[in-house]
């Protein structure tokens, strides 16, 4: 295993300062952050305990960057996942994100390849937003087929026999509708 594959280890240090182990000098928050955003998975454990703190700091990085007004997640999100805590939901809850996440990371990563093999950009990038669509749709369908067997969006076979120009705009209708029966669910759940 290559060095960039295995996570960068990060000792705390009972002062709380932060050791890179691979460069063997003291780093920032921030620096984790880049070291992140750069493609790379960290570690941190605390010297003296041996504890995990990874979350801890990774949840650190991101109360930073949203007190400094770089809002990605927006209130409702924040609320929700509040809410979760105290839920039967909880259960679903980290499932869904990282299913989402990586849809997420592979849509854009299909987009991106798209861009660089297409002539037209914007046809190509309409179609990677297409994909993630229809990917967005199947996750939707397959996480509320575990609340109930019944109700749910239409099944792939089902929206193709759509006409071509309103498949767009029903797609749109039927993930709004999937949201909304989903948020229902998740709100019976926590009663």
């Amino acid at each position: 295993m290559s060095d960039t594959t295995k996570p960068l280890l990060i000792k705390r240090y009972a002062s709380r300062r932060l050791y890179n182990t691979e460069t063997s000098d003291y780093v920032t928050l921030e620096d984790v952050a880049g070291f992140i955003r750069a493609g790379r998975e960290v570690q941190i454990v605390d010297l003296k305990t041996g504890d995990d703190l990874t979350r801890q700091y990774l949840l650190q990085i991101i109360a930073e960057h949203e007190s400094r007004g770089e809002h990605v997640l927006p209130v409702n999100v924040l609320t929700d996942l509040v809410r979760s805590y105290t839920s039967q939901a909880s259960s679903i809850v980290p499932q869904f994100l990282a299913g989402s996440f990586e849809m997420l990371r592979e849509s854009q990563e299909q987009m991106m390849e798209n861009l660089k093999t297409m002539p037209n950009p914007m046809s190509s990038a309409m179609g990677g937003f297409e994909e993630m669509q229809r990917r967005q749709q199947e996750f939707l369908s397959s996480i509320m087929g575990g609340f109930t067997g019944a109700g749910g969006a239409a099944h792939p076979e089902e929206r193709a026999e759509r006409p071509k120009s309103a498949k767009g705009s029903d797609d749109l209708e039927d993930i709004k509708k999937q949201l909304s029966e989903l948020q229902s669910k998740l709100n019976k759940l926590q009663k």
